[in-house]
């Protein structure tokens, strides 16, 4: 199937299509239209005047607009995690998994938006003030792009789209090229609703030149984008004077305290390392093991990893699918031998088949090691040996990213220790920090990123709040 572009409401083809290739097998995932940043600017005028007629719909048609898109997602479920299995090789029973999230967030956003609102100022609450009629209320901010990753190609545009049009904003969507088709049929739905409005909605596609075009523009009024941090930074210094929102990644962390429960922390650490292959923002990175319970914890942890299942994305049973790309694999192959080559233990043999990467546990990793001072994005973990958790505490937040962090403990007062202390958008107590709700606010700390997603407060990034005084 092919990957149109959409200016605004009209379903554009282009003279060149490039092809998608599954990153399991080869085989042909999509055709995606090949764009210039003439067709940027295009969608960016398309979306300056459907910003004026967003502005004016009645809420309660956007409302209907979200939950409508909800509930055909539903009906199409198995259509687009095919689709997800497809373009990124998201094994299926998790890219249904990410269609479910989908169809929540979507939802989620819809039920928040009829009750977010301003409030009355009590402006002679001062002596300098006066009696008056002062309130302040929520407006849309006009044009927002947004710029989406591969690896959940279809939540995560949900996450921007959903926000950004119930607010009564217009949207250009620029998606990843690894998964075009996800991000169009998702799009398709939105536009082709009866309850849509006109224009509000285009699709582009391209890397940098047309990102870079999007970016620099006048048009827009917010920039929300999740990707790398290099990307980020390019995209702080280019955008000018806009509000500019970006989820950039991290180097999740976890401390499993000399109290946990070892069984339960080894089994979630294993999921939280290796859900996506690694390929999760949030993905569990470094783990920090009491001294005490270090040499138990990772034999457990290995014994978890070892019976996670590597291979096709179309088998039911498949937890790990595979790499995005072949670069991905030679980055994590070559990550874990420099480790060993510096001293780390291999307790679960780096392996592997063509993009397939088993999971690997790397133990007695120091912090001075590469694969543990940067983002592996890979399924690698690392084990930390620490005496204290003042200790865990300090090595975890010696790092550039701050997004999300855990403990494993049953004692409170570690608890509390971690949840003042850690240095990072969102703290987890005994769970993976690679746990997310979509309700909640997500974002992070210094090289992480700036804003926060969710419905609720990706609602209030993409609005200007209005403040009236009426005497």
């Amino acid at each position: 199937m092919d990957a149109h572009v959409w200016m605004g409401s009209h379903e554009v083809k282009t003279e060149k299509y490039s092809q998608r290739l599954s990153p399991y097998d080869g085989r042909l995932a999509s055709k995606v239209a090949v764009c210039e940043a003439s067709d940027a600017l295009k969608a960016l005028k398309i979306a300056q005047n459907a910003a004026k007629i967003a502005k004016k719909s009645p809420l309660h048609q956007r409302c209907s607009w979200l939950l409508d898109v909800a509930s055909k997602l539903k009906i199409q479920r198995e259509e687009f995690a095919k689709a997800l299995c497809d373009e990124v090789g998201k094994p299926l029973t998790y890219a249904r998994i990410e269609v479910d999230r989908c169809i929540e967030t979507i939802t989620l956003t819809a039920e928040t938006m009829r009750t977010m609102h301003g409030e009355t100022i009590n402006t002679d609450a001062m002596p300098s003030g006066r009696k008056a009629l002062s309130f302040w209320r929520r407006e849309p901010c006009g044009v927002v792009v947004a710029i989406t990753p591969f690896n959940f190609p279809l939540n995560l545009v949900a996450h921007k789209l959903a926000p950004a049009l119930v607010a009564g904003n217009a949207v250009v969507l620029k998606p990843t090229p690894e998964a075009p088709l996800c991000a169009y049929k998702l799009a398709k739905l939105f536009i082709e609703s009866p309850y849509a409005v006109k224009d509000a909605l285009s699709v582009v596609y391209g890397d940098a030149e047309v990102g870079s075009a999007l970016v620099g523009s006048d048009i827009p009024r917010v920039i929300s984008f999740t990707g790398s941090v290099p990307v980020g930074a390019i995209i702080t210094k280019s955008a000018g004077i806009k509000k500019v929102s970006l989820e950039l990644g991290g180097n999740a962390a976890t401390y499993i305290d000399e109290s946990a429960d070892l069984d339960y922390a080894a089994s979630r650490c294993a999921i939280g390392a290796f859900a996506n292959s690694g390929q999760v923002c949030i993905s569990l990175q470094r783990i920090y093991v009491n001294s005490r319970v270090y040499d138990e914890f990772a034999l457990k942890m290995a014994d978890a990893t070892s019976k996670l299942v590597v291979g096709s994305p179309y088998d039911e049973a498949t937890f790990l699918g595979p790499l995005i790309d072949d670069d991905a694999v030679s980055r994590a192959m070559s990550w874990v031998q420099s480790a060993i080559d510096e001293g780390a233990r291999v307790l679960t043999p780096p392996r592997s088949e063509g993009r397939l990467f088993y999971p690997c546990v790397m133990a007695d990793v120091t912090e001075s090691m590469k694969i543990v001072c940067e983002e592996v994005f890979a399924p690698i973990v690392s084990l930390v040996k620490v005496e204290t958790l003042d200790e865990a505490i300090e090595k975890m937040n010696d790092s550039p990213y701050g997004l999300q962090f855990s403990i494993f403990t049953n004692n409170l007062a570690h608890a509390n220790k971690a949840i003042e202390e850690l240095d990072a958008g969102g703290i987890v107590v005994n769970d993976m920090p690679t746990l997310r709700f979509d309700i909640q606010p997500y974002g992070g700390v210094k090289l992480s990123g700036v804003g926060r997603e969710g419905p609720r407060f990706a609602i209030e990034e993409m609005t200007e709040i209005k403040s009236i005084v009426i005497l």
